[in-house]
């Protein structure tokens, strides 16, 4: 498993880039604009430490961030997704979004925050029970 980033919902990319650039001397990784999605993300991360990002998620759209929401999710790469999602199930956690496209689940630590697995390499080819798993809950 490796660490990947940490996501906040920012709701002034310029005046967070200031602050997290300027202030904090964090250094644009890279950046991705999604039409379709209506965001933006950009990826900082600390000089000499390049694998522990910082994601600034920003959404188009106006929308308060109440309850926390501004805090989005860890995020781990993992080498088989299907079988840390079964060992997760056979611990007792809830996977609240399956990995039904081979790559991407999401589950919720005790304390509800939310955390991201992605696959490492290539999606995994899609096998049941996944495929056809429901989320469940919010993530």
């Amino acid at each position: 498993m490796k660490y990947l980033h940490t996501m906040v919902r920012v709701t002034d990319l310029e005046a967070s880039l200031r602050f997290y650039c300027d202030g904090l001397g964090l250094q644009r990784v890279r950046q991705r604009e999604s039409e379709q999605g209506r965001f933006t993300l950009v990826y900082l991360a600390a000089p000499g430490d390049p694998s522990a990002e910082l994601e600034l998620t920003y959404n188009w759209d106006t929308e308060e961030y109440g309850g926390g929401r501004n805090f989005g999710h860890l995020a781990y790469r993992v080498d088989d997704i299907y079988a840390l999602c079964q060992h997760l199930m056979d611990q007792g956690v809830t996977i609240n979004r399956p990995p039904r496209d081979g790559y991407m689940a999401f589950v919720r630590s005790p304390d509800n925050i939310s955390i991201e697995l992605l696959q490492a390499g290539d999606p995994l080819p899609p096998a049941e029970p996944w495929a056809s798993m429901a989320n469940t809950g919010s993530w």
